[in-house]
């Protein structure tokens, strides 16, 4: 742990009470969402100001002291969790919406500012902010910028890299870059920002961040599908495809639809019981696009590819059928999950699952395995459900097999190990199934520039 008079030297560079080390705030700050890591940091810092971090940053060096970022801890891959006597950086209080443009449609905030405030910020002025997922209420924009984090809505807008207009960071080595200035176009060099997205708080800190809005959309509505296996989907998919601008595409098997019916509080689509659902949602600006739709409907039903369907006819309905996806993850979190988000290229999302399902199933029969991902981008989450008599740590070294095969079949097809949580901890070892050693060297070369101490949550996407 960090001496004591490392950490009162911490405590003079920010506002008084803003350096916690008591033991609750250890714990809670330490972690996020993946339960088989034990947090252990020295202590928890809240800075308020760009100078603030700055001045940690450059402490951090001095003392040879490594920083861990913290948002909404909302993370799937461990890129949150301190356990080896990090200090984690908290930018709980730098949560602030700094400055709208209208006509360039951008907004520059601060890291700390929670997806769904930025979302509802963005509604109030007539605009929309797509990058959207069930975390969206306690995740913030720094951290989605740091995951790259997808969402629901893929498939039409695009991950979080899309709407990074610019970014100001603080570096490992403590500068201050603007990156991007918020230009559109920008022909001058290396874009050193699409660095930094996606790079989990191993080269710096995000201090503020522009991002970019949209039209918002007329009268979004959201159709439920029923299909009598998971192959045809697929057909679906490119039915809908071809004729609507989908706004998102996903998919959930009868295991996770058990699973939201039986929590009571959200409504059954329809009566009829099928293998796999299908969820699509588009713009029905006009009653020319709902017919458009119904009529695919009513083809794939021909096909055979879709048994029974629901269509939403007000934005209740619309909100209540989103329920069955969205609530997922939070519902099966009770069984304690090994959780994999993977992907490939959509055309050979079909085979891919086939492959891995077969395996799991062959060689863990007693575990229940709950599918459901964003189809239409080709990002699928594989889900097994811990039993309640198994230890927990028993449980993880067996899917820690389980792994290896998904990883090989993911290198099969070369898709990649994290399509949208990162790679933090839990990715780190297979990281060789998607990156080359070549480029894995190539990304320690680059680390090593912005942080060439290696202070900047160390251990994160790989070992150095």
């Amino acid at each position: 742990m960090i001496d004591v008079a490392v950490i009162e030297a911490l405590k003079t560079l920010v506002e008084p009470g803003k350096v916690l080390t008591d033991a609750a705030s250890l714990e809670a700050y330490g972690k996020d969402w993946t339960r088989q890591y034990t947090p252990a940091p020295s202590a928890i810092v809240f800075p308020k100001t760009t100078e603030q971090v700055q001045a940690i940053v450059l402490w951090a060096n001095e003392h040879r002291v490594a920083l861990v970022p913290s948002g909404g801890r909302t993370g799937l891959s461990g890129a949150a969790v301190a356990m080896n006597g990090e200090v984690v950086v908290s930018f709980d209080y730098m949560n602030q919406i700094l400055e709208l443009n209208v006509t360039d449609r951008t907004v520059r905030c601060q890291p700390g500012v929670v997806t769904k405030q930025l979302q509802n910020f963005a509604e109030e002025n007539g605009l929309y902010y797509p990058v959207d997922f069930a975390s969206s209420g306690s995740s913030q924009i720094g951290g989605n910028i740091g995951t790259n984090a997808g969402g629901i809505k893929v498939i039409r807008y695009g991950m979080t890299r899309n709407w990074v207009s610019g970014l100001k960071v603080v570096t490992g080595k403590g500068d201050i870059l603007e990156l991007n200035k918020d230009l559109i176009k920008n022909a001058t060099g290396y874009d050193l920002r699409q660095l930094f997205i996606g790079a989990e708080g191993t080269l710096g800190f995000v201090v503020e961040a522009t991002m970019r809005l949209d039209r918002a959309p007329k009268n979004l509505t959201c159709m439920v599908l029923g299909t009598p296996d998971f192959d045809a989907i697929m057909p679906v998919l490119h039915a809908f495809h071809g004729k609507l601008d989908l706004t998102a595409f996903e998919f959930f098997s009868d295991k996770g639809l058990a699973r939201i019916m039986a929590r009571g509080d959200v409504p059954e689509p329809f009566a009829t019981k099928t293998p796999f659902y299908a969820l699509l949602e588009f713009e029905a600006s006009n009653d020319e696009i709902a017919n458009e739709a119904l009529a695919t409907f009513e083809h794939c039903v021909e096909q055979g590819w879709v048994i029974d369907g629901v269509m939403s006819q007000s934005q209740q309905q619309l909100q209540n059928l989103w329920k069955l996806r969205e609530y997922l993850s939070e519902t099966i979190s009770h069984w304690t999950p090994y959780k994999n988000d993977i992907s490939v290229t959509v055309s050979k999302v079909p085979a891919f699952l086939n492959e891995i399902d077969a395996i799991v199933s062959e060689h863990y029969p007693d575990f229940e395995v709950v599918w459901y991902g964003h189809i239409g981008d080709g990002n699928l989450h594989l889900n097994i459900l811990k039993p309640e008599d198994l230890p927990k740590e028993e449980f993880f070294a067996k899917c820690a097999t389980v792994n290896k095969w998904v990883f090989e079949i993911v290198e099969k097809y070369n898709g990649s190990i994290s399509a949208e949580h990162g790679v933090g901890l839990v990715k780190r070892d297979y990281l060789e199934y998607s990156r080359s050693p070549v480029e894995i060297d190539y990304m320690k070369a680059v680390k090593a520039v912005f942080d060439p101490n290696g202070i900047m949550n160390p251990g994160k996407i790989f070992t150095v």
